[in-house]
């Protein structure tokens, strides 16, 4: 679904991805972990032809996604859904708004009727029919994150890119979070990479996991296959990641009191 061989992407002097290779297959939930900057958002964007890469190849669904025109590029977009760390909604649209735009604007003659269908079918699939007249602000951050991802979803992709979809949320809600990517990909046979630095999203969601560290992947497989390792990269990051969360649910502890 997803073929990427010898990938290179620099801004200015920060040479961000160094040479990656990266098949991922149908059906198939891929974790890439890495800290935060180490290139993993890029990888995405590069992905979905938001960036283009230095050098290399991306393909997604047999395309070379830096040699497509415009058009062709939007038709391959349909089919690769990005759901983005901030959940991207529009704010000054309903949740029923939200899920309608991308419908109306990308599927043609649909009536109001099935729009209203498809919009009700969705929200029912994240858990959240009972929103459908609310606004993104009186909305919990895990209800925004489901939104999101309905949102993404109503046009089934057959691709489902996460960007750190566990992020800021504290850890009941994670693997409520976790638990949806899982159904999706149940449901609608997605074929996913999700990118996180957080280990227990990478354990309940991947089925094979690729580590990035300085822009390569130094290691690659199950997470018991990735973390066994002695290489010290690797048992730097399990560390960091306890600590990591340990101190933001510190910090948002402190928040709620």
């Amino acid at each position: 679904m997803i073929h990427i061989r010898d990938l290179y992407k620099s801004f200015g002097d920060n040479e961000v991805l160094q040479g990656i290779d990266l098949d991922v297959f149908e059906k198939e939930n891929v974790v890439v972990l890495g800290r935060s900057g180490s290139g993993k958002s890029v990888l995405i964007k590069i992905i979905c032809g938001l960036l283009k890469p230095d050098s290399g190849t991306v393909q997604v669904l047999g395309q070379e996604v830096d040699k497509l025109n415009d058009r062709d590029l939007r038709e391959l977009r349909l089919k690769v859904g990005f759901s983005f760390q901030n959940s991207a909604l529009y704010d000054s649209m309903s949740v029923r708004e939200n899920l309608a735009f991308p419908l109306v604007r990308n599927v043609r003659n649909l009536s109001r009727k099935e729009v209203n269908r498809q919009i009700e079918s969705m929200l029912n699939d994240v858990g959240l029919s009972q929103t459908i007249d609310q606004m993104p602000s009186e909305l919990s951050g895990g209800q925004r994150k489901r939104i999101g991802i309905a949102r993404t979803l109503i046009l089934r992709p057959q691709i489902m890119l996460y960007d750190e979809p566990t992020s800021g949320l504290d850890p009941i809600t994670s693997i409520e979070i976790n638990n949806l990517i899982n159904h999706v990909r149940h449901k609608f046979s997605t074929t996913s990479i999700i990118i996180t630095h957080d280990l227990t999203c990478a354990k309940s969601t991947g089925d094979r996991l690729a580590m990035l560290f300085e822009g390569k992947f130094i290691s690659q497989g199950t997470f018991d296959e990735v973390f066994t390792s002695d290489d010290e990269r690797i048992q730097d990051f399990y560390k960091y990641n306890f600590i990591q969360n340990d101190l933001e649910r510190a910090s948002s502890h402190k928040q709620h009191h």
